[in-house]
């Protein structure tokens, strides 16, 4: 199995790697810097060179259980030994969205009980989805102020691991609607500060200092209880 040097330290930008298996265009490495898709959160992209040769990394998806990078084209052979580069400044955009996205959601679950029914994190806005019967737009800039704030304290975010079993009896671990976590043993936890605590295993900023603030777009009512909210993120 690759080993997921990005859930371990989020901002490594570079590492040599091996390639374990190759499917046509498809690499799978031992190990790799490349986040794959999931969650609401596109996969990263960057480079990975063997020799004189470079090709692109356009998507990284887990496809039966692997990590497969998706190149630009063909030619890489098992056992190669290659260099990974990390298109770092499209990985910090995704990682500054998907904390607010943390902290705006943990918020919104805290003061009106919503969960979390669905996300898309893009480079240039982002969408959250929450079940709320109440649809109060005031209420909703509320949330997105008091997101705002909670930004501004420059808190810390810790990633760890925690066995399953005791982390799913700590409410509010899960704030997505009939989401399951992973059948394993630890479950990998994102703290932020005293705002968030939740099983997560999407790439995050180590500090709240680093997002900028939220600016909320537009405002949808999707049906009875389900609401949407795209914002972007602007410096303060």
């Amino acid at each position: 199995m690759t080993q997921t040097v990005f859930l371990d330290d989020c901002y490594i930008k570079e590492l040599d790697a091996e390639v374990a298996s190759v499917e046509g265009s498809k690499v799978e490495l031992d190990k790799s810097i490349f986040c794959y898709q999931g969650g609401g959160q596109p996969s990263d992209q960057g480079t990975i060179t063997a020799g004189n040769e470079q090709y692109k990394v356009i998507d990284v998806r887990k496809e039966q259980g692997k990590i497969m990078h998706h190149l630009d084209k063909e030619g890489l052979q098992k056992e190669d030994k290659v260099h990974c580069v990390l298109d770092w400044k499209r990985r910090h955009v995704l990682m500054r969205y998907h904390t607010a996205l943390h902290i705006l959601s943990s918020i919104v679950h805290q003061q009106a009980g919503a969960l979390i029914t669905g996300g898309q994190i893009d480079l240039e806005k982002t969408r959250i989805d929450f079940s709320l019967e109440d649809f109060d737009r005031e209420k909703v800039a509320e949330y997105v102020k008091e997101a705002n704030n909670a930004i501004k304290k420059n808190m810390l975010i810790k990633m760890y691991f925690m066995k399953r079993e005791e982390a799913l009896k700590r409410p509010g671990m899960v704030k997505l609607a009939n989401a399951v976590p992973p059948q394993v043993e630890n479950l990998r936890i994102v703290e932020i500060g005293d705002v968030d605590t939740q099983a997560d295993g999407g790439t995050h900023v180590a500090n709240t200092s680093e997002i900028g603030q939220i600016e909320v777009l537009e405002i949808k009512n999707k049906g009875k209880s389900n609401r949407r909210v795209y914002f972007k993120l602007v410096q303060p």
